[in-house]
């Protein structure tokens, strides 16, 4: 069900050819961008018509309008199931708790007597979330998105989703729940790249975001490339992934559980095991195969995803070694299960999220750990973060010199403007000094 690797007895490489070893799913968005330019370029022309296209084409439903009415946010938060309600509401006021300790204070540091700078840090003005539709419904993924933004102080915030034919023509009723359960009352009934470039350029209806965020399919992570430079976005989120770096101290079921929970995904899903144990590579296998029995979305998502190139239990000497290839793999999420599981867990560079140890698993993080789950997919843990409250906060310095603290460095920066031969920075300090610049021999 799932392949081996075998990487003991000679030495590790080094970089990308490491890298290279490694299981990864094909995720080719530099190709599906030339497929999303398009779509989304006919928004921008057509607007609000030709999101109701698109939902129409891709969505299966033609929809009289892309706004969801305040009564049907109403009535989905009025209908959902009691125990689902105390769920999300546990998941946001866990989040709130993580993410509100993370927003900045303003910063002065005084550089010279007279001389400050000060970092402030301003909010984004409005954002465009996104919550996938398609095989799974994500009111986990609505939380994660907007507590940070809410907490970083984001005033304008809309969210889109997918249309659903079978509730209507609106976005599943779970997610609507979850929006009103956080106080989102702008909700769209829009999915895929359509999505992202309705919230680019704004519509009729929608006025424009500075920024998107959240998870969603290879359509819209290319919009989010389509866009960069016009907006902000969070990442390009590929597949998601699972690594999991374990010795003999380990509990195959457990292991073998949490594969299978990633798996579950997509059948592009990730779901790797590093180990030096070749008895716990053995019992997980062993225990895949009674467990993805006993589940469900067997045969379309984890299946596909378990025997895949991107799935694999890699065999390694030891732990040292263990720990390079997860830090070349720089996994979505990591799990921790050796000994001393907190103390292996601080040696780790690259990774989304770490979750040490047995009782710490993926699925707490994706729900209800008060951590982020949107995270850096395919190796960009190497270089970029999850989700958080800085994402939606700009740091701006402020500068603030006297006369005399000008002055006292006047000559260095005329010095500097004229060995890059730019006169006129160097002008711009000496008109200030009638011309004859303080400290200049």
């Amino acid at each position: 069900m799932i392949s081996r690797i075998d990487l003991r007895g000679d030495a590790l490489p080094e970089g990308p050819a490491l890298r290279a070893l490694l299981p990864r799913a094909d995720f080719d968005v530099a190709a599906a961008l030339e497929k999303v330019r398009p779509i989304c370029e006919a928004v921008h022309h057509r607007g609000d018509t030709a999101l109701i296209d698109y939902a129409e084409k891709f969505d299966g439903v033609r929809l009289d309008q892309v706004r969801v009415p305040a009564a049907a946010l109403a009535e989905a938060l009025a209908g959902l199931e009691p125990a689902v309600r105390e769920a999300l509401e546990e998941s946001i006021r866990r989040a709130r708790i993580v993410h509100r300790e993370q927003r900045r204070a303003p910063h002065t540091t005084q550089v010279v007597p007279g001389g400050t700078v000060t970092e402030k840090w301003v909010p984004v003005e409005r954002v465009g979330l996104y919550a996938p539709g398609g095989r799974s419904v994500y009111p986990s993924s609505v939380i994660m998105n907007a507590v940070p933004a809410q907490e970083a102080g984001v005033e304008s915030m809309a969210l889109a989703s997918p249309p659903q034919k079978e509730f209507g023509g609106l976005p599943h009723p779970t997610i609507l729940a979850a929006c009103a359960l956080l106080g989102i009352d702008e909700v769209y009934a829009v999915g895929g790249a359509q999505a992202v470039a309705m919230f680019a350029y704004g519509t009729e209806t929608c006025a424009p975001a500075n920024m998107v965020t959240g998870p969603g399919n290879i359509w819209v992570a290319a919009a989010k490339r389509y866009f960069t430079g016009r907006i902000g976005i969070d990442t390009e989120a590929g597949p998601t992934e699972i690594a999991v770096l374990a010795d003999d101290t380990a509990d195959a079921a457990h292991v073998a559980s949490d594969l299978i929970s990633q798996a579950e995904h997509d059948p592009l899903a990730a779901a790797v095991l590093v180990t030096d144990s070749v008895d716990l590579a053995d019992a997980v296998a062993k225990e895949l195969e009674p467990q993805v029995a006993a589940t469900k979305h067997v045969e379309d998502r984890i299946v596909p995803a378990l025997a895949g190139r991107q799935s694999a239990i890699v065999l390694v000497d030891g732990l040292d070694e263990g720990l390079r290839v997860v830090d070349a793999y720089g996994a979505e999420h990591l799990e921790i299960q050796t000994a001393d599981a907190a103390a292996v867990a601080e040696r780790v560079k690259n990774a989304g999220a770490i979750f040490v140890g047995p009782w710490a698993p993926v699925s707490l993080g994706d729900y209800c750990a008060g951590s982020n789950h949107v995270l850096p997919t395919g190796g960009c843990a190497c270089h970029s973060s999850g989700l958080s409250v800085q994402s939606f906060l700009r740091g701006i310095h402020i500068v603030d010199y006297t006369r005399e603290a000008l002055a006292d460095v006047a000559h260095h920066v005329v010095t500097l403007a004229e060995a890059e031969d730019l006169p006129a920075h160097g002008a711009a300090i000496k008109a200030r000094f009638g011309w004859k610049v303080p400290g200049n021999k």
